[in-house]
């Protein structure tokens, strides 16, 4: 029988006290409020670890790179006392036929149960032939593994979007994980790569309530990818008061004004960078003075240069100012407020005309 998170911890002689903490501080990070922590308490105490299997297809392995970078919670807490990470081929002490085997084991002894996390996508082209980990194309252990797992976790843009590897004229046929598993709740977690919080954040929420979080209709957690970077970027300010950075190093680049005109896409891109941001909150690409490529966004790749100016922002939602406002950015400021100005004379002189009729009507009466 798999231990509990909290008999791992207790084991490991962590205090009552010290756990009830980690149970707020975990309720913090997940966007939830203080009333939370006892039913993560409970939870934790109550439910063994979750199994979790951990596949590369084509990619980097930066997720993972970010993934042992986690802060809050440590990458360590959770690999080794939240879940029972029984397969990933790049962190794991076994190798060769004693890793597919540990694989092939947990998939019999917890069908049905386990966690598939899928980094990386695969390659149609060939039937496959263009990944091959373990000897066999990974477009055929993916399906091997994802027929028995409760859910799949799409980690980062390659498996959620396909990213460069699907890239024009995408040479290997590289598709997201999506487009080849239809039969599994996937909980896509994008970004190149995501943020370390977001994804322990995911994990953590998965193996404490049994469930997956609430997904935006691209299949994104929404206490992650709701808003907009713009919406909480520190240099918003610099926006409104149309403050921008003209070119690198300029005076407005010293001074930390906003990168809109440098190609910055925080107008478009939704993920918890401004907030949450990186190096346990330090900082992320706008606060090192690079403007946001959209890395978190479906076809970021092919959409042209990363410093082209967004000059199509739609209006919509709430933000719609804010939209206004980018549109005005992008060279129509002039004539915005030359209309503007018109629109608001012409309204005054109309005003002014109605309240001398009716001060003429009352006159005659």
């Amino acid at each position: 029988m798999t231990e509990t998170f909290y008999e791992v911890m207790r084991r490991q002689g962590i205090t009552r006290r010290s756990y009830l903490k980690f149970c707020s501080l975990t309720a913090a990070s997940l966007g939830l409020g203080p009333a939370f922590a006892p039913t993560i308490a409970h939870a934790l105490e109550t439910k063994p670890r979750t199994p979790v299997l951990w596949l590369h297809g084509l990619e980097c392995t930066c997720c993972t790179e970010a993934f042992i970078r986690s802060a809050h919670p440590l990458a360590k807490d959770v690999i080794l006392s939240m879940i029972s990470l029984d397969y990933d081929d790049t962190i794991m002490a076994a190798a060769g036929h004693q890793a597919e085997a540990a694989l092939e084991q947990t998939m019999k002894d917890y069908k049905g149960q386990y966690i598939l996390a899928c980094e990386g996508n695969p390659p149609l082209g060939e039937d496959g032939m263009f990944c091959m980990p373990g000897g066999k194309p990974y477009l055929e252990k993916l399906k091997h593994v994802a027929k028995d797992a409760k859910a799949i976790i799409a980690w980062g843009s390659c498996a959620s979007w396909g990213c460069v590897q699907a890239a024009k004229p995408n040479p290997t046929t590289a598709v997201p994980i999506h487009k080849v598993i239809t039969d599994k709740p996937i909980v896509k977690v994008p970004g190149c790569p995501p943020i370390p919080e977001v994804m322990t954040a995911v994990v953590t929420y998965i193996a404490t309530f049994d469930r997956l979080p609430e997904l935006d209709r691209q299949g994104r957690p929404k206490m992650f990818y709701s808003q907009r970077i713009h919406d909480k970027c520190y240099r918003r300010p610099h926006f409104d008061a149309g403050q921008f950075v003209e070119k690198w190093d300029d005076e407005g680049a010293k001074e930390g004004y906003c990168l809109y005109k440098m190609g910055c896409k925080g107008p478009t891109t939704y993920n918890a960078c401004s907030t949450t941001r990186w190096n346990e909150g330090v900082s992320f690409p706008i606060g090192s003075g690079h403007g946001c490529i959209g890395c978190s966004e479906d076809g970021f790749w092919d959409k042209g240069s990363f410093y082209d100016r967004l000059t199509n922002i739609t209006e919509f939602g709430v933000e719609a100012n804010a939209d206004k406002v980018g549109l005005a950015a992008a060279g129509v400021v002039g004539a915005g407020l030359v209309a503007h100005a018109a629109v608001t004379a012409i309204r005054r002189a109309a005003d002014r005309k109605k309240t001398q009729a009716e001060s003429t009507d009352k006159v005659e009466h």
